[in-house]
């Protein structure tokens, strides 16, 4: 009974850190948003839209590659791939508008220890990150699911001065968000905002068109896995934008009620590609209406 009574203490301590308002926080300063992906492309296919949308309004957006993605090719692998696949996410920041750091980190090697969660902290810690975004700990690769975990472990003690003690501990505990994915098990993915990103839609598809060691060759990943994909690097270029296009329409489909409640029926009902986000209960809460007003329109 105590430690249940302890624990619920906590929870209402943490909920008291949303003293100053989110939406307040907009009009004094740009927010810091810091996305993290497990490989060289994860970060980029789950929030380049909201990241071009931010960063177009002058907020600071950085993604996090936690792994090098050196295996992530049927073909080629190690320090070559390695290298490949950072400018090809450096040209990904460049069309978004947004700055991306890759971990020195073997493709999937990622573990959640003590040492990679330090790394972690000191990233959202350099960048003073005021929204951290990434995998939930639920899915069909370990570093995907460890990012997850890394992150979680990384809430409240980004703001303990004396963890990593060489960088400046974050003011509050910054407001986690998880990225959409498919896994039921153990629980669904629920968004709390659904956003529209038909306007800056193009410069994700560039995006992904700029990154063909993962996408676009004969022998990368979705080259040799997706069906039915052309054996010409044109068709395949074109095969894997359309294919992106399907997956982010089929999101806007299954959260159309989201979208409407978000932009009204006319708008809502038109969006054509949309990316969706769930707040993370590790991380600072905030009611879904200031939330809401923190994530482009």
């Amino acid at each position: 009974m105590r430690s249940r009574s302890f624990s619920a203490i906590a929870s209402a301590a943490l909920a008291l850190g949303l003293a100053s308002s989110s939406t307040s926080l907009t009009a004094q300063r740009p927010l810091n948003v810091i996305v993290f992906g497990a490989h060289p492309d994860d970060a980029e296919l789950q929030a380049a839209g909201v990241a071009a949308m931010w960063a177009a309004k002058g907020h600071r957006v950085k993604f996090v590659a936690a792994t090098n993605g050196d295996i992530g090719h049927f073909s080629q692998a190690g320090g070559p791939l390695a290298q490949r696949r950072y400018r090809e996410v450096q040209e990904c920041a460049r069309i978004l508008g947004i700055t991306t750091d890759v971990l020195d980190i073997h493709d999937g090697e990622l573990v959640p220890d003590l040492e990679t969660r330090r790394k972690f902290a000191r990233k959202i810690r350099e960048w003073q990150a005021d929204i951290v975004i990434g995998h939930r700990p639920y899915d069909y690769h370990p570093d995907h699911r460890n990012v997850g975990v890394l992150l979680n472990d990384t809430a409240i003690v980004v703001q303990a001065p004396f963890f990593v003690p060489d960088t400046p501990a974050t003011p509050r505990n910054p407001i986690y968000l998880n990225s959409a994915d498919g896994f039921d098990v153990p629980k669904t993915f629920v968004p709390d905002v659904v956003v529209d990103i038909d306007a800056v839609a193009d410069k994700k598809f560039a995006c992904v068109a700029a990154m063909p060691s993962q996408f676009g060759d004969a022998d990368s990943w979705q080259g040799r896995t997706l069906p039915n994909m052309p054996k010409d690097e044109a068709g395949r270029k074109a095969y894997i934008v359309e294919t992106v296009k399907g997956w982010l329409a089929a999101g806007a489909n299954e959260y159309r009620a989201q979208l409407i409640a978000r932009y009204g029926q006319d708008r809502g009902s038109k969006v054509k590609y949309a990316e969706a986000f769930q707040l993370n209960q590790y991380g600072r809460q905030v009611k879904i209406a200031e939330l809401d007003a923190l994530l482009p329109r």
